[in-house]
């Protein structure tokens, strides 16, 4: 964690019922969700808690709640693995470090339940939080999801394995510039070469670039 982390912010486990409730209030607000239809059961958020799931908080130095991330254990064919659905830092805490300490606030809980590897997705237009991902975490975008949540909800699934430091960058063999006329289009044309996303950068102009290596080497 860095140091303003350190010295402001602490990570928990949120395990009571006020502190659900706290949870899912910021979850509105942050997202702006008036629709009981988007709301965040409280209740949902203790039953994660209590069977293998993750309900984590940082609060500040007045021991407000602050930002708040869950996730659940899911599985496939590859085996299981945690997945994380959702990660929000209220605004006026936001660029201070607190989603590195929520992600791996997340992993401590995974490991934990004996999960090497956390899946979450994100929206591969914006950039900040592709950089994010993929060279500030070293996660590794592998799939893509068209309208994942709807018409316009493009996202790309990206996978943290929680049982590796850092991994370095692999040598990158393919680049795709953002913004492009057809991103939907040129995520699933590299995914499907067997390529993996591991790095996104943003250029001097604003526009960013992901780089794209082979599957094996990252």
């Amino acid at each position: 964690m860095n140091r303003i982390s350190e010295v402001s912010f602490r990570a928990v486990s949120l395990t009571t019922a006020s502190r659900f409730a706290e949870a899912s209030a910021l979850y509105r607000e942050v997202f702006g969700y008036d629709d009981p239809a988007y709301g965040l059961n409280p209740r949902l958020l203790g039953a994660l808690a209590s069977n293998g799931g993750s309900v984590v908080g940082i609060l500040d130095e007045s021991d407000q709640l602050v930002a708040f991330a869950y996730g659940f254990c899911a599985t496939d064919r590859r085996g299981f693995y945690h997945y994380s659905q959702s990660a929000v830092v209220a605004a006026g805490q936001q660029g201070r470090g607190l989603g590195r300490m929520l992600k791996h606030a997340q992993k401590e809980v995974a490991l934990s339940h004996g999960m090497s590897r956390m899946r979450w997705t994100y929206d591969p237009a914006q950039i900040r939080n592709a950089h994010f991902n993929l060279d500030v975490l070293g996660a590794r975008g592998r799939w893509f999801a068209p309208d994942m949540y709807g018409p316009g909800t493009d996202r790309v699934v990206v996978e943290w394995d929680l049982t590796r430091e850092h991994p370095a960058t692999p040598t990158p063999v393919a680049e795709l510039a953002v913004p492009t006329t057809d991103l939907r289009g040129s995520f699933e044309a590299l995914l499907g070469k067997g390529l993996v996303a591991v790095s996104c950068r943003r250029r001097p102009d604003g526009t960013g670039v992901y780089y794209f290596a082979a599957a094996d080497d990252a």
